[in-house]
């Protein structure tokens, strides 16, 4: 069952507005605002603990970006070897 919903009034530029309107398709605006909004608040949450973290742990470097970046990049190249190797 869905969480229930409420009806609000937003401001927004005409022409965002319009743009979402169309990419909502048969969801509606509603539905992709209301998206668009929860995908910004889980980036928000993100980014309160990664201050939380990095005020106990210090600033992530750059290199260990990258290292973690090159990680990622590496896993899913070998899944998607792995992947090919099943079939």
């Amino acid at each position: 069952m869905s969480e229930p919903t409420g009806k609000y009034s937003i401001t927004m530029p005409r022409d965002i507005a319009e743009a979402a309107k169309a990419r909502g398709g048969p969801s509606g605006l509603s539905a992709y605002v209301a998206a668009a909004v929860a995908r910004q608040i889980e980036r928000d949450n993100l980014n309160e603990l990664i201050q939380v973290a990095e005020a106990e742990h210090g600033p992530v470097t750059d290199e260990e970006i990258q290292s973690l970046r090159d990680q990622l990049h590496q896993a899913r190249r070998e899944q998607t070897r792995g992947g090919t190797n099943a079939a």
